[in-house]
């Protein structure tokens, strides 16, 4: 990773939805243990198959967690945004790391070392339990991934996909995250030149609309549950 660690302040520390619980006095033996750090587009913040170190929170920025082969052929397991935290897995089962972790934006980033994770968890209960609702969201949306590779076509993938990374902005759903197509393509198990004509065919149906960058989602995209 690029950048200088610095210091993080227990207002900072406070925004942070892991840390919302935690109890002051606690929170500012956080802010020593814990350090701030920039990374720019395309650095890597962790490897496959390293030994774990470190819990990572996301200030700003977002990243893309990935697996590959050695081929070089990848798969883009999730991407993540501000609040969102990632690594706590291998912290909790002294496994080495799983996936890849690239930044796809310039990101601000807090990172705390494996022995004052597991002491916070130790003396904190709404933040242990906090860590575990992130693993069972996390654990629900491999479920619900590999139930649309294995019931849904490329469209319906596709529809998913754009559902799933949708926010709300004016009453209407909007992806309005930059979302490449070869993105799209890694995340749903497809071709590029597939999720480029499905795309197109989702556009010329009246199911998407594109605004420059932005994709707006009409309700005919709208899945069954």
């Amino acid at each position: 990773m690029s950048g200088v660690p610095t210091t993080v302040s227990t207002t900072v520390l406070r925004a942070v939805p892991l840390f919302s619980s935690v109890p002051d006095e606690q929170l500012r033996t956080l802010a020593t243990v814990v350090t701030r750090k920039s990374v720019t587009r395309g650095a890597t913040i962790m490897v496959a198959g390293d030994q774990t170190d470190s819990l990572y929170i996301i200030l700003s920025g977002r990243l893309k967690v990935m697996m590959s082969d050695a081929e070089g052929k990848e798969v883009i397991l999730s991407i993540l945004g501000p609040g969102e935290f990632f690594g706590e897995m291998g912290l909790i089962d002294d496994s080495p790391r799983s996936a890849s972790v690239l930044a796809i934006e310039p990101c601000e980033l807090l990172s705390i070392a494996k022995r004052d994770f597991n002491k916070c968890l130790a003396d904190n209960f709404e933040m242990a339990m906090a860590v575990m609702r992130g693993l069972v969201r996390r654990l629900r949306e491999a479920d619900r991934k590999i139930g649309s590779l294995a019931l849904l076509d490329v469209y319906g993938r596709v529809a998913r996909l754009l559902l799933d990374m949708a926010d709300t902005v004016d009453g209407q759903k909007m992806v309005t995250k930059r979302l490449p197509k070869q993105d799209i393509a890694k995340m749903i198990g497809a071709s590029r030149e597939m999720v480029s004509r499905v795309m197109k065919d989702l556009q010329l149906g009246g199911y998407i609309e594109m605004r420059g960058s932005t994709i707006v989602l009409h309700e005919s995209i709208l899945l069954p549950d």
